[in-house]
This record gives C-alpha cells, sequence and structure tokens, in this order.
C-alpha cells in the first residue's frame, strides 16, 4: 500500500514526498487485485501498489517548457516496426496490482519504435544542438509548487530550493522497506550529466540509457527527433513481442531463471545486489535478448516514460467500451494518493525491481510520476507512426 515520506530535513517544510513500494509478496497482490475488481471499487478506495515515487512537483508540467521544433526528418533508423494487432491489454499473474485490472481488448495500428533506450549520446547530441536545460538542471518554482502542497504550507529557505533530482542510495545495511528515505534522496546538482550528484558522471557510458529525465524532457527531445513517447497500449503490446498472455517479454520463466534475460535486483533489496546479471546499476542499452520483435530492454534496466495520463480506473471505463481503437490515456489525471499533482504513466521496470519487492518487469506493469521528476533509473524511448 502507498506509503508516505514527510522531507523536513531537506526543504525545512512538511513537503510529502510520496515513496511507493511494492513491499505485498504475491499473495498480497492476488488477494488485493481480486478483491478490488469482485467489489467494484473505485479509485477512491483502492490501494496501487507501486514501486516508487508520487512526488511532489518541482514545477508544474509545463511551466518552464522551451519552445523546440523538429530538429530535422526523422527516419526508421535504429527503430523497429512494430505489426498492427489486437491483444487483451493488462493483469498476467498473481504479481499484478489493482490498477493492471481488468483485462480488456485493445486494437492497434502498426508503428516504429526504437529499439533501445534513448541513450546519454543521443541526449547529449539533442541538448548541443538545442542548449536544451532539463528539469533537474533547473531552480525550483515555489509558486508552482505551492499549488501541490497543503494551504499555508510555509516557503522554505532560498538556498534549499536549488536544482535536484532524486537519487537511489545503497544503505551498508539491511533497513525498513516502509522507510524509503533509506535509500531515495534528493541531491543537489543531480541530473543527466550528473546521474548521482556533482562526483558523477557519465564519461565512457555514451551507450547508456538518459537518466534524471522528467516526463518534458523526454517530450521535448522526442518531438527534436521528429518522433513522439509511446501510448502505453502501444508500450505493453510492443513488449509482449508478439507473445499472447505471457507475463515477461521473454516468456513466462521467472527473471532469475536460467540465464540473466534483464537488468534487476538480485540478492536482498535495497542493501545487496548479487549483480548476477553482470550489473550494479544501469547497463548499457542492448545487453540482454532482445523480445520476440527486436526490442531491447522493455524489462528491467530503466524505467520508460508514456504519453498518457494516469488514472487508477482507466482500465474499468476501456473494459466497458468494448475493443479499444488506438487508446491514448485518459483525458486528464487523476491519482488519489495525490489528487493535487497530475501523473503520467511509466513502464518496463528498472534496476533496482526483484520479485519480493517489485516485479514490475512484467510486460503488464503500470508506474506513475508526476511530469517534472526525474530520478536515477527513469529514461524513455521513442516512436513514430
Amino acid at each position: 500500500m502507498f506509503s508516505r515520506l514527510v522531507s523536513r530535513a531537506s526543504l525545512g517544510v512538511a513537503v510529502l514526498v510520496g515513496l511507493a513500494a511494492c513491499q505485498q509478496n504475491r499473495s498480497d497482490n492476488a488477494q488485493s487485485s481480486a478483491t478490488a475488481v469482485s467489489s467494484g471499487s473505485t479509485i477512491a478506495d483502492t490501494a496501487i501498489t507501486s514501486c516508487h515515487a508520487s512526488l511532489p512537483a518541482r514545477m508544474a508540467s509545463g511551466t518552464s517548457a522551451q519552445t523546440l521544433t523538429a530538429g530535422h526528418s526523422a527516419d526508421h533508423k535504429g527503430m523497429v516496426a512494430i505489426p498492427a494487432g489486437t491483444f487483451q491489454m493488462g493483469a498476467d499473474n498473481d504479481q499484478a496490482r489493482p490498477d493492471e485490472y481488468p483485462k480488456h481488448t485493445v486494437c492497434l495500428d502498426g508503428f516504429w519504435m526504437d529499439a533501445g533506450e534513448v541513450t546519454n549520446a543521443e541526449f547529449a547530441r539533442f541538448v548541443k544542438a538545442t542548449g536544451y536545460i532539463t528539469t533537474a538542471e533547473r531552480k525550483p518554482d515555489w509558486e508552482e509548487m505551492r499549488k501541490q502542497l497543503p494551504p499555508g504550507t510555509p516557503k522554505p529557505a532560498d538556498d534549499l530550493l536549488v536544482a535536484s533530482s532524486l537519487v537511489f542510495t545503497m544503505p551498508d545495511q539491511a533497513v525498513s522497506l516502509s522507510d524509503y528515505s533509506q535509500w531515495w534522496k534528493w541531491v543537489a546538482g543531480a541530473d543527466w550529466r550528473h546521474p548521482e550528484g556533482p562526483g558523477s558522471s557519465i564519461a565512457g557510458k555514451d551507450n547508456y540509457p538518459v537518466v534524471q529525465v522528467s516526463w518534458d524532457d523526454a517530450q521535448a527531445y522526442a518531438k527534436w527527433a521528429g518522433k513522439r513517447l509511446p501510448t502505453e497500449a502501444e508500450w505493453e503490446w510492443a513488449a509482449r513481442g508478439g507473445l499472447k498472455q505471457a507475463i515477461y517479454p521473454w516468456g513466462d520463466e521467472p527473471v532469475d531463471a536460467g540465464k540473466p534475460k534483464a537488468n534487476s535486483w538480485q540478492g536482498t533489496f535495497p542493501n545487496r545486489n548479487t549483480k548476477r546479471d553482470g550489473f550494479n546499476w544501469t547497463a548499457p542499452v542492448k545487453s540482454f535478448t532482445p523480445n520476440g520483435y527486436g526490442l531491447y530492454d522493455m524489462a528491467g534496466n530503466v524505467w520508460e516514460w508514456c504519453s498518457d495520463f494516469y488514472r487508477p480506473d482507466y482500465y474499468e471505463t476501456q473494459a466497458r467500451a468494448g475493443v479499444v481503437k488506438n487508446p491514448t490515456g485518459p483525458l486528464q489525471s487523476f491519482d488519489p494518493d495525490e489528487p493535487t499533482v497530475p501523473k503520467r504513466v511509466q513502464r518496463g521496470g528498472s534496476f533496482l525491481c526483484n520479485d519480493s519487492y517489485c516485479s514490475s518487469y512484467r510486460s503488464a506493469a503500470r508506474m506513475k510520476s508526476s511530469p517534472d521528476t526525474g530520478l536515477s533509473h527513469t529514461g524513455f524511448r521513442c516512436v513514430m507512426d
């Protein structure tokens, strides 16, 4: 269930930093999902388990957006043709969470998708060409931030309102999985060039996925590249790679069985990663076998932004509509845990996911985050029609 972390040390005020966790075991998830569906529960009374934050927006989405145009005529280089088709979208197994129910029928036209996640080198070319400054590199706008905080919240000191982003920090011992401050920290100076903070660098990591990018940043890149972000339905259809009702992009074999299939967390989360898959943090793109469509890293490595607004009841409305053609998501966002904060969908899980804590390398797994939030395990890929 959702928990909220009140961060007073970093801002000196009661700023809600909702870091959600997948701490239910499989049977708990199955029971909660079945209960949500059978009881016809509403978004107001359904707890959606998630793998990371419902974060206070640093700035309201769009207020600091930079005007960009397409940088060049886009082609399909580095992309994969995804065929048209009809599939059952949604929950596959007992790890599914309530907002992945019910399954519903979706029909999609064909499209093109990047074979891998956008890399540091690709994002660097975009920044060089446009002079774009990412959300994490900008000072938070207090006037926009206060709109999403309780009335009367005092303004923090100016020296606390600095450019920063959320960084995963591995604790040196076992910690309570209900205390998210043990592994997530706001770090001043953390951005796409310095994913873990000022002392870190992406030197020698041109082929690693860019991280610490907000939804706004991903949108800006996509527009410049002559592409767009995938819809949530497109992303799931592509992730399934032609397999019908399989749990993962590679099939139904558990993630830790056999040879490594994705960059995920092995060991005890969050303080011990055995690195059986060869990586402690992010991995270079295309480090693992692609799915049936030739797409890499559709499970693990980094979460990927989608274009859709997030609502926990969206699948219920889709199921009532029958067969849905090319859905683009709800018209507006609503998250009962943070009603004033708009959210966008993320997909695919990250290097932090494992079965005991977060099984979001499943093809149907959903995530949400405010569009102006970057994290050290969040990136994106693009599509074209």
